[in-house]
């Protein structure tokens, strides 16, 4: 049985009654560590909730500097997007969490890590798999794999029943996870995917119908795939994420629906609102378009899915992961430059695109015939033809052959 418990606290409904359920089950001493991901939320007061519910002692950690640069800005770089919408915000974030968790658990000698992930999710695995790559030697506690809570509902009882206060209630029963790139939502009239969601449910991107009607311009600069400036200021990662965040929810842009495939295997609807994001999203990979070539930008393609997929499954400390990484690192050289969006009512629309590495040709592109000799293209086409061509030569006689002797019969 562990003596020293590190658990990985949030103040929701799950962490919260995990600190006395540990204390009841395992009799164990419990240290709570909060990780500051930029969720804008009162941390002090999960902190001390921490201690009123059970813990010995609780850390908020201000990670938001490294989670920014050593995670968003790689998948960003990489392009990887889970299922054509998703941008991963939950995803890379536990890994960062797990991680500052085992140093915690190293630093005050415990023996276990704690989860409030449940048996059904994506972050279990999450944690998990970061836990086992940085200190296998540490137990790992998941409660939702061994208590008989077997629903939100239930353990909104159990908190009850203990005295911890949560701010879940049956009639507002959301799971939500925020940090400074999105916020995810959860459980409710989402389990049902033929609902649409509440309006009442979203919290950050105002409705599309309530934006500004007129367009609100802004002009994002990268530096080797890196954003770096906003309307040509140079702006450090938390700034830089912090105003892009506020222009695009103002706007309406960065609310997004999706029906996803977990690692698991089992099917799940979750409503993101990832406004900062979206817009970095598209002018990367409109600079991209500028600044990479066919071959590196179409294999990129390739891998920023498996990319995708690995950050996602929890695989971030992984070697294959950063290999890739290193893969991004040498294709991103050139994606330098400026790009313009312009947003309206929850629409954005690429307005300007601009880079000294520029792969794009005037005199190449225009219809006038200058730069080029179009008689090239007869040779190449006939070249490129061959594999179409040369089975039809083949076989073609064959078949008259067969068709006139069929008909001499």
């Amino acid at each position: 049985m562990p003596k020293k418990v590190v658990l990985a606290y949030s103040g929701g409904l799950d962490t919260s009654i995990i600190i006395p359920w540990l204390k009841e089950n395992y009799g164990c001493e419990v240290i709570a560590m909060i990780g500051d991901l930029g969720q804008q939320e009162d941390l002090e007061a999960a902190r001390k909730k921490a201690l009123a519910t059970g813990a010995s002692a609780a850390f908020v950690e201000d990670l938001r500097e490294e989670f920014i640069t050593g995670y968003i800005w790689p998948t960003l770089r990489a392009g990887a997007v889970y299922e054509h919408k998703y941008l991963l915000g939950t995803s890379f974030a536990r890994p960062l969490l797990a991680k500052r968790q085992v140093e915690i658990a190293k630093k005050l000698g415990a023996d276990a890590v704690a989860h409030g992930c449940t048996g059904k999710g994506n972050d279990q695995v999450r944690f998990e798999l970061a836990a086992k790559a940085l200190a296998p030697e540490l137990q790992i506690i998941a409660p939702w794999r061994e208590w008989k809570i077997a629903s939100r509902e239930e353990a909104i009882a159990y908190a009850r029943a203990h005295n911890v206060p949560v701010e879940q209630t049956t009639e507002n029963i959301y799971s939500r996870d925020r940090n400074i790139w999105h916020l995810s939502h959860e459980g409710g009239v989402l389990e049902d995917p033929a609902n649409a969601p509440d309006e009442s449910m979203w919290q950050w991107v105002v409705a599309p119908t309530a934006a500004p009607e007129k367009p609100t311009i802004v002009e994002i600069g990268f530096e080797g795939g890196t954003p770096v400036s906003v309307n040509g200021k140079k702006l450090d990662s938390i700034p830089l994420l912090t105003l892009l965040n506020e222009i695009a929810a103002a706007n309406g842009v960065g609310r997004m629906d999706i029906v996803e495939n977990r690692l698991v295997g089992i099917k799940s609807r979750g409503a993101y609102e990832t406004p900062g994001g979206t817009l970095l999203v598209t002018a990367h990979r409109e600079l991209e378009s500028l600044a990479l070539d066919r071959e590196t930008a179409h294999y990129q393609q390739i891998l920023s899915l498996r990319y995708a997929e690995m950050v996602y499954y929890g695989m971030w400390f992984t070697p294959l992961r950063e290999a890739l990484d290193a893969f991004f690192t040498s294709s991103q050289r050139r994606v330098s430059g400026t790009v313009s969006l312009s947003l309206c009512r929850g629409n954005v629309n690429v307005t300007s695109r601009r880079s000294p590495y520029s792969l794009y040709r005037t005199n190449l592109a225009s219809f006038t015939m200058t730069g080029y000799n179009p008689k090239d293209a007869e040779g190449f086409i006939n070249l490129f033809a061959l594999p179409i061509t040369v089975p039809q030569e083949e076989t073609q006689p064959k078949a008259q052959a067969a068709h006139h002797e069929a008909k001499a019969r």
